[in-house]
C-alpha cells in the first residue's frame, strides 16, 4: 500500500465513494489553503445550474456556469483563475492555478475581453475545515488526497471529474472510480 499523502496547498481532497454527505458526495476539492490557522477549498466538480450574471448584479456580460465552492459562504462570490499576477492580490494556489484578486480589476479584464471562460471559474461558498479537523476525517478515511493541477481545477466535464482523478492515482484506486453511487441498485 503507498504511503498516503499529506494534505498541502494545492492538493486535491477526493471523497471517498462512501461518503454520502449531501455537499461532499464524490466531490474533488482544491485546497488553496492550508496552514495552522485551518483549510479552505473550493470543489471543483459541483456546477449548478445558474449562469453568473443571474446570480451577481452589476457584472460585465460573461456567459458561465456558477460552481458550488462549499457549504460556508455560500452568499460570497470566489475565483480561480490562470491569469495570475494579472490581477492584483491574487494568490497562487500551485503553478498556474491562482484565486481571488482584486474584483474591480476582474470586472474590467471581462468586460473589455481580457479573460476568456476558460481560463476562470466562479463558485459560491467554499469549503473549510478548523484547524485538525482536516486531519481528522482524514483519520476516518473520508477523503484521499491527490495532486492539484490545472486540467484538474478546469477539466472539461465537471460531473466525471471525480472518477478520472481516482483513475489517475494508480490501480487500487482505479478501481473506485467505477463503484456504483448507489451499491443497492446493483
Amino acid at each position: 500500500m503507498k504511503k498516503l499523502m499529506k494534505p498541502v496547498q494545492g492538493s486535491l481532497l477526493v471523497s471517498e465513494p462512501f461518503l454520502l454527505d449531501s455537499y461532499f458526495k464524490r466531490a474533488v476539492v482544491l485546497l488553496s489553503e492550508h496552514d495552522e490557522k485551518g483549510t479552505l477549498g473550493f470543489i471543483l466538480n459541483k456546477p449548478t445550474d445558474v449562469r453568473l450574471n443571474d446570480a451577481v448584479d452589476d457584472f460585465p456580460d460573461f456567459d458561465v456556469p456558477l460552481y458550488f465552492g462549499g457549504p460556508v459562504e455560500t452568499d460570497t462570490l470566489f475565483y480561480i483563475h490562470t491569469i495570475g499576477p494579472m490581477l492584483e492580490g491574487a494568490k497562487e494556489i500551485v503553478p498556474g492555478i491562482w484565486w481571488g484578486g482584486d474584483y474591480d480589476q476582474l470586472k474590467f479584464f471581462i468586460d473589455t475581453k481580457q479573460i476568456r471562460p476558460d481560463q476562470i471559474r466562479f463558485y459560491a461558498g467554499y469549503s473549510g475545515w478548523e484547524p485538525k479537523q482536516l486531519d481528522s476525517e482524514l483519520k476516518e478515511k473520508s477523503w484521499l488526497i491527490s495532486n492539484g493541477n490545472k486540467q484538474f481545477t478546469f477539466f472539461d466535464n465537471p460531473r466525471t471529474l471525480w472518477s478520472q482523478v481516482l483513475r489517475t492515482m494508480g490501480n487500487e484506486y482505479a478501481i473506485l472510480a467505477n463503484f456504483p453511487e448507489d451499491p443497492n441498485l446493483n
